[in-house]
């Protein structure tokens, strides 16, 4: 794949570019001061170019960019006020192009696709690089019917299905975890793990983003779009290399593996939304009264999913994934329960649990909870953790996910099948979902979830 020389941001008006994408690009620059690429913004909204540049700084200035590299970027930006849907305005867009450009669609689904529809009609610069953010379709039949369009525009290795989340580098050092450590891998199986959970609870209600959020739900925003790819990586096989293609085979391969555990899509998954609650010092109104929600839509802020990974390793092991909004404490983190010790010897007093390891994916740290006899008596058993502080990664999420793009490195993004098996996975527990078999409950925001709910059961 060529070097890209040119950066295309289509919906660079948009919240994304301005909080997301162009500080992970200032974070790129400021790594890499050799590098040289241009940066074209476009969306509906005429601007002028001179605001284009000040929103492009303003956004550097947030991750305190700096370098020739930055000072480059800044000196080569503009902005076309484009209509993606638009034949004529696509051609005088890549007309401004300088080199092999990359498309990024921080733009809706809809718009996305039908921006695509366009391109075709169009034509592409050779080596043109397609970025398009999560989520890919609106089902199973969307994503693969999305796929035919790409794969009729450029080939597969240029096609990059990009998720930030998997640009965090906690998430990434699953990978670390796992294989270069003789102690978990030989573990990491179902003689020896009795459960894991990916969890993602968060204590941000709506904040603003029903537009969005209210035609997505926790199943889709969350669980769909991030955590069955952090299962993913927990779950697949050891790949030959753990950049490019290699990567992304085995975690298409796990994803086409998993399941609703015991195959039934309704007893394996539960939804609810929040109501009016507190949060430490803020009142939260009711999720049927935020702006812009309709409550006839049935919008879960709640889930919780029990899926399985039909595979020889994992068989009959519970991963059990879960994401909410408006919940009374923060939990962001992996665990993996080991199973208990098969006998405890005579004279031992006091509790054995099962080790936990525990991957937090923010703040970015890991802890073993172990069993050990003392302090005191010798005798008795106490708990114990061993923890260590990860730290942030070198760049941000975005920045990441960016530098995959410029280098032509698609670990971050994901392979068309892997797109389609995620959506087949929600579309089971969805259509339960329409049936009425898993009733919408309800919690207050600021709790745990419903009453009848204990996280990780």
């Amino acid at each position: 794949m060529e070097n890209i020389e040119t950066l295309v941001i289509l919906g660079a008006t948009g919240d994304l570019t301005s909080r997301l994408l162009l500080p992970g690009l200032g974070r790129v620059l400021t790594e890499q001061p050799d590098r040289r690429i241009s940066l074209i913004g476009t969306d509906l909204a005429p601007q002028e170019g001179e605001q284009w540049s000040l929103t492009v700084q303003k956004a550097f200035n947030t991750v305190e960019a700096s370098g020739p590299a930055v000072d480059h970027l800044v000196a080569h930006t503009e902005y076309l006020a484009t209509d993606a849907s638009s034949p004529e305005d696509l051609k005088q867009l890549l007309n401004a192009v300088t080199g092999t450009p990359a498309l990024y669609f921080a733009l809706p689904p809809a718009v996305t696709t039908a921006a695509i529809e366009v391109l075709q009609q169009v034509g592409l610069p050779d080596g043109t690089v397609l970025v398009l953010e999560k989520p890919f379709g609106v089902d199973e039949h969307s994503a693969r019917e999305l796929n035919q369009r790409l794969s009729a525009l450029v080939p597969e290795d240029q096609i990059f299905r990009v998720d930030h989340f998997l640009g965090e580098s906690t998430v990434l050092n699953i990978l670390g975890v796992r294989f270069t450590n003789r102690l978990f891998e030989p573990l990491w199986n179902r003689e020896h793990i009795a459960k894991v959970e990916i969890v993602y609870d968060e204590v941000l209600g709506l904040e603003n983003r029903a537009g969005y959020y209210d035609r997505a739900g926790a199943l889709v925003d969350m669980i769909q779009s991030h955590l069955l790819q952090v299962m993913a990586l927990v779950t697949m096989e050891a790949p030959l290399n753990v950049h490019g293609d290699d990567l992304r085979l085995a975690k298409t391969a796990a994803l086409r593996a998993v399941r609703p555990f015991g195959g039934d899509p309704a007893r394996a998954s539960r939804r609810a939304r929040y109501t009016a609650g507190t949060i430490g010092d803020r009142e939260l109104s009711s999720y049927v009264d935020e702006e812009g929600v309709d409550p006839a839509r049935e919008t879960e802020t709640l889930t919780e999913v029990t899926l399985e990974s039909a595979t020889w390793r994992w068989s009959g092991v519970p991963f059990v994934l879960r994401s909410g909004k408006a919940l009374g404490e923060p939990r962001r983190e992996i665990v993996l329960t080991f199973r208990g010790v098969p006998h405890l010897p005579g004279g031992l007093t006091g509790e054995s649990r099962p080790n936990e390891l525990r991957i937090f994916l923010g703040p970015n740290g890991m802890a073993m909870g172990m069993n050990v006899t003392g302090p005191g008596d010798p005798f008795t058993i106490d708990r114990a953790t061993l923890s260590t502080d990860l730290g942030a990664g070198r760049l941000n999420p975005y920045g990441e996910v960016l530098n995959g793009v410029l280098n032509g490195d698609p670990t971050l993004s994901i392979r068309a099948e892997a797109a389609e098996y995620a959506w087949r996975i929600i579309d089971e527990i969805r259509a339960q979902w329409r049936t009425g078999e898993v009733v919408l409950q309800e919690y207050p925001a600021g709790s745990t979830g419903p009453a009848d709910w204990e996280q990780g059961d």
